[in-house]
């Protein structure tokens, strides 16, 4: 499972108190589970925090805002990518102002994204004890 150093959990922990007008708002649709798909909140992925992260589908989702528009802060964010690329993470990139203004559009494209990730079969869990050495 995809997490972070204690500093960085704790940095999650902050900042799912503080989270942006768009970030709540998205939250309060991607909690209800759409499409049977659970979604994690400004969750810890090594030195980052994630806005939303669908792991069964390993997609992150980011809400840029203003901040994200200088270009020291494009960098970062293409960095970001990058790293969580070589996790086997995609990355979602949604304008806070597109939540704000289409919800609901970008719920679908949420659900659209997450579900094209989503593995065709779950592995069933193995049941009683493990197999004796040799065994398979």
């Amino acid at each position: 499972m995809l997490t972070g150093p204690a500093p960085i959990i704790g940095r999650a922990r902050t900042l799912r108190k503080e989270m942006s007008l768009p970030e709540v708002l998205l939250w309060r649709e991607l909690r209800k589970r759409p499409a049977g798909l659970k979604f994690r909140r400004q969750h810890p992925a090594g030195p980052f925090v994630l806005d939303f992260a669908c792991l069964s589908s390993r997609v992150a989702i980011e809400i840029d805002g203003a901040a994200h528009d200088p270009m020291s802060a494009q960098f970062r964010d293409e960095g970001r990518d990058e790293w969580l690329a070589n996790q086997g993470f995609s990355t979602l990139r949604i304008a806070a102002r597109d939540v704000l203004s289409n919800l609901e559009g970008v719920l679908q494209l949420v659900i659209s994204q997450c579900a094209a990730g989503q593995p065709l079969h779950h592995a069933a869990p193995r049941r009683g004890p493990p197999p004796r050495t040799g065994e398979v």
